[in-house]
């Protein structure tokens, strides 16, 4: 897993991440939301588009970031075009947990 790049569009701050999201690459994902943050950013978009794997600890992750964006009175919003990747989602219930964006732009344009 790699971060490709982090934009600000409007309020939110959007990571674009890239390759497997798994025990190897989660911690990087992990410390990255944290940096983010305590910096002051509380309304996050995860863009998974270039996510080609992902695993319960992946998951993990992403359901940590998103208490911890709550905790701040903040939002986390996910970027899951993939069908494959959607359906580990689906899979696990988090459909329902998180609304699932097919793009960036649909996810920072949604109330």
């Amino acid at each position: 897993m790699h971060l490709v790049e982090t934009f600000e569009v409007g309020p939110w701050s959007v990571t674009a991440v890239a390759g497997e999201l798994d025990v190897v690459g989660g911690p990087e994902l992990r410390q990255h939301v944290m940096a983010q943050l305590s910096e002051g950013s509380s309304h996050l978009v995860l863009d998974l588009s270039g996510v080609d794997f992902i695993d319960s600890f992946g998951l993990g992750v992403v359901v940590g970031a998103l208490k911890r964006t709550r905790l701040l009175d903040g939002d986390l919003r996910v970027v899951v075009p993939a069908p494959r990747i959607r359906r580990v989602f689906e899979v696990c219930d988090l459909d329902r947990v998180f609304k699932l964006h097919k793009t960036v732009q649909e996810a920072v344009s949604t109330a």
